[in-house]
């Protein structure tokens, strides 16, 4: 039995879902990175995923703190740590932000996140 609120972190687990599931709507229409800065569509759409990930790595960051660091680490399909720190770099480096590396999050990552942390909930519902 884990050592921590369950029902507060399948909650949370249930946010981050939601959130990577929004993400790859929003990214359907997408097929490079051009795509997202060629127009003003585009960029609501940039706009929107960037926030969707913002909320995701703050809700990996609550997940951590809640579970005292010992749920994700179980689950090494997903590099953790770079997902926690998308959060910091759109929020502190916005105006920066590269189109490409959004595009690859987009189409390499988000998809795998998803993914595990379906597994982690069925894990957690299952105990």
């Amino acid at each position: 039995m884990p050592e921590y609120d369950r029902d507060l972190a399948l909650e949370i687990l249930t946010q981050i879902l939601r959130s990577a599931q929004t993400i790859i709507k929003r990214f359907e229409p997408i097929q490079s990175p051009e795509d997202f800065v060629k127009s003003e569509a585009g960029m609501e759409k940039l706009d929107a995923i960037c926030m969707q990930l913002i909320a995701i790595g703050e809700s990996l960051k609550n997940l951590d703190k809640v579970t005292k660091q010992s749920l994700l680490h179980k689950y090494q399909q997903v590099d953790w740590k770079k997902a926690k720190g998308m959060r910091d770099i759109i929020s502190h480096h916005y105006f920066d932000l590269n189109a490409e590396a959004i595009f690859d999050v987009c189409k390499n990552h988000i998809g795998r996140l998803s993914r595990t942390v379906e597994k982690i909930i069925k894990d957690l519902t299952s105990v």
